[in-house]
């Protein structure tokens, strides 16, 4: 292995959590290097939701690297695999979405993915180009080629058939039809999070059966979201979407703790490892974590917005830090027909995570509705617009009918 080929690699593995099999990419890579011919390099997204947040760029950062280092991605929709729902890390049925649904968040899709990819690198396609061609035959010998054994391999479906959880049988398409789209794309890598691992290899095992050399398989780490306890997800509203607006991205990075802050640096940053580790040095000889945390969010601002949007941002979050000015673009929730409890309005606004915090927050005299301190539990909202206030940096505008 040459000296740039080992330089490239050290550039890929960074912040992956594992590269399957890395000889065979080794080999794969020297043959790239020496034909000149790039790598195929494959990601699927199945158009679940209409916005991209952090989670996802991390795949989509490291094929840039990989682009950066002359590579093809194919950027593949799952319109047809969205149909069916992955059931990785589900520990019931997810329930399939409807065409038009899948329709109208795949037209966002590659237009928030393409704010990292390369566009003259990156080639997009939507796996019902093949998959709805193989017809009732076609799925059917597809499925022949791999056993319900090695199904229930997979840790979840293991989990829920020993809980007696049911699993529909649809849901073993699900991997066999990823799996297919890496034999029709030839990939030379597939890159997805660590849930994904075994879709990704029932993909190398379907090359196998159709003549193929097998895919290599590149895992990355789940990124956790602002709670800092559960992955990064809309569902659980601890996500950063990356069409947010600068101030409330650069405030949501910097609501993470200081320890969660070396995983975004490690998976979302495109600084160096070694620039990572002498920011580490510089806290542990007395910098202010602060300050570190100001240089992820400015980095990441500038990468959505624009390096001026990201320090105006850093201004007006100090502004709020430090006099509890509220933000010009606050978040707007519709929460019925008042009168309301300020106690609910809190807990169903995401402000708090219980009725209890809420109640605790105004005892401590934390709280302002409309610029106005409260002590209050029992305050009632009337109609109209409401902004609540809990500290100096968390806001939210609340309207009732």
């Amino acid at each position: 292995m040459n000296s740039e080929i080992a330089s490239n690699l050290s550039i890929i593995r960074k912040g992956c959590d594992e590269l399957l099999v890395e000889q065979d990419f080794i080999l794969k890579l020297s043959r790239s290097y020496s034909s000149g011919i790039p790598l195929c390099i494959k990601l699927g997204l199945d158009p679940t939701a209409p916005d991209i947040h952090l989670g996802h760029t991390v795949v989509l950062n490291k094929l840039r690297q990989l682009q950066d280092l002359g590579h093809i991605v194919v950027f593949l929709i799952g319109d047809f695999t969205a149909t069916i729902g992955d059931p990785s890390g589900r520990n019931v049925t997810r329930p399939p979405l409807s065409r038009e649904q899948i329709e109208e968040n795949a037209k966002t899709y590659y237009k928030q993915a393409s704010l990292i990819l390369d566009q003259n690198k990156t080639e997009v396609r939507y796996n019902s180009e093949w998959s709805d061609q193989l017809g009732s035959r076609g799925i059917i010998k597809l499925a022949s080629s791999y056993t319900l054994a090695r199904m229930l391999e997979r840790d979840d479906f293991t989990k829920r058939y020993k809980s007696g959880v049911s699993i529909a049988l649809h849901e073993f398409l699900y991997p066999l039809m990823q799996g297919y789209d890496s034999v029709v794309l030839k990939s030379d890598l597939e890159i997805g999070g660590t849930d994904q691992k075994f879709n990704l290899l029932v993909g190398r095992e379907l090359q196998k059966e159709y003549g193929q050399e097998p895919q290599c398989v590149m895992t990355m780490p789940l990124l956790i979201g602002t709670d800092g306890i559960a992955k990064m997800s809309k569902s659980k509203n601890n996500f950063i979407a990356i069409n947010e607006t600068p101030d409330v991205m650069f405030a949501k990075i910097m609501s993470i703790s200081d320890e969660l802050m070396w995983q975004y640096f490690d998976l979302l940053s495109f600084k160096s490892i070694s620039e990572i580790q002498k920011m580490q040095q510089d806290i542990s000889c007395g910098l202010n974590p602060k300050e570190i945390k100001i240089a992820l969010a400015i980095e990441i601002v500038s990468r959505f917005h624009s390096f001026k949007e990201a320090n105006q941002a850093l201004l007006n979050f100090n502004s709020r830090f430090r006099d509890g000015i509220a933000p010009e673009n606050i978040e707007e929730i519709y929460l019925g027909v008042a009168p309301l409890s300020i106690i609910h309005a809190m807990f169903r606004s995401g402000l708090t995570s219980s009725n209890s915090e809420a109640q605790r927050h105004i005892e401590q005299r934390g709280v302002k509705v409309n610029g106005e301190r409260i002590d209050n539990k029992s305050l009632l909202l009337d109609r109209g617009l409401h902004i609540i206030q809990i500290g100096k940096r968390k806001f939210i505008k609340i309207r009732l009918d």
